[in-house]
């Protein structure tokens, strides 16, 4: 029997500062029948991570981690390029954890799958 997702985390870091972008608010999404459902919503800490995103066991499907980064840099004063992120991803099965970093500036972002 596979085990289901039980983690799913996020570090965000503005790279343009040189440091962890603090509350930045971050929904985690899965698809279901063409639609995304909200599953969970926080923001990151000051450290700019959401530990656990993860409101119970997750089935194996599509999923998206939405930062709303036009609330972050409005707070800061910048007009950034790209008012929201969205990163989809698939849990296939047998697979137990995600983190999902996010390497941010206000005209440019990157991701990969981390540990």
């Amino acid at each position: 029997m596979a085990k289901p997702v039980k983690r799913i985390s996020t570090h965000v870091l503005d790279v343009s500062r040189g440091k962890p972008a603090s509350n930045l608010p971050v929904r985690l999404e899965r698809q279901e029948a063409g639609e995304w459902r909200l599953l969970q919503s926080a923001s990151t800490d000051q450290d700019g991570r959401c530990s656990q995103l993860l409101p119970g066991e997750l089935p194996p499907g599509w999923y998206r981690l939405v930062f709303d980064t036009a609330h972050y840099f409005d707070r800061q004063e910048i007009v950034g390029l790209y008012p929201i992120v969205e990163v989809t991803f698939q849990v296939r099965e047998g697979e137990t954890q995600f983190h999902i970093p996010l390497l941010l500036s206000a005209h440019g972002y990157t991701t990969y799958r981390g540990s």
